[in-house]
This record gives C-alpha cells, structure tokens and sequence, in this order.
C-alpha cells in the first residue's frame, strides 16, 4: 500500500467520510476508499470534470478558478478541494456534518500528501 492510500484510509476514519478519494486533474484515481458498488472510474472522471466545470464557469466570468466544490443533497455532501497543482481530494461525508469542520483535516492532508502529489 502506498503512503497516499495510507493516508486517504486515515482521512476517511478521522472524517468518518463514506468516501475518500484522490484524484489527479484528468479524472485518473491516485488512492481511494470508496463503497464496492461504486465504479472508481467513473466517480473519479466525473469529480474532476466537476471541478473542471466550476473553473470554467468562473474564469468565464472573470473571477479566479475556486478550490473547493461543494455538491449538497438531502443524503450526503460532496466536497472536491484541489490539493496541489495536479490532484484533488473528495470526501463524501452526511450531511449533517459541517463542511468547516473538516478544514482542518483537509489541510493536514494536503500538506502530508503534496509531496508524493507534486
């Protein structure tokens, strides 16, 4: 097991996420811990092509590309946060939780992944 996945693993126990992935910037899976039923390949294309889309919506618009997407639904929350200049992470979490919450974690697992990300 790589370090990246080692650390994906402990960013879905300390979130108590349903899903954690790192993904790079053309939808390709760097490490994940998703449910069984879920096709790696395609949550991982879809996640970039999200955060892509946001980017474009608004550079086209004049404002600086976001870091961070939020998908809200009545079931869970879906956040895509750059983490680097290649790679995402994705957490799908309850909606109860809040989103501030998890910054912390995020951050601490942006700086200890970038290395083997960059």
């Amino acid at each position: 097991m790589t370090a990246v996945a080692d650390m994906v693993r402990a960013l879905r126990d300390v979130t108590k996420a349903e899903a954690v992935a790192v993904v790079n910037r053309d939808g390709g899976i760097v490490a994940a811990e998703l449910p069984r039923n879920v096709s790696q390949e395609t949550f991982s294309i879809m996640c970039a092509a999200i955060l892509g889309a946001g980017m474009t919506a608004a550079t086209e618009l004049g404002h600086t590309a976001p870091h961070r997407v939020l998908l809200e639904s009545d079931d869970a929350t879906v956040v895509i946060q750059e983490i680097g200049r290649r790679a995402m992470v994705v957490l799908v979490v309850s909606p109860e939780r809040v989103v501030s919450d998890l910054d912390a974690a995020i951050l601490r697992f942006a700086q200890a992944a970038a290395k083997d990300l960059d």
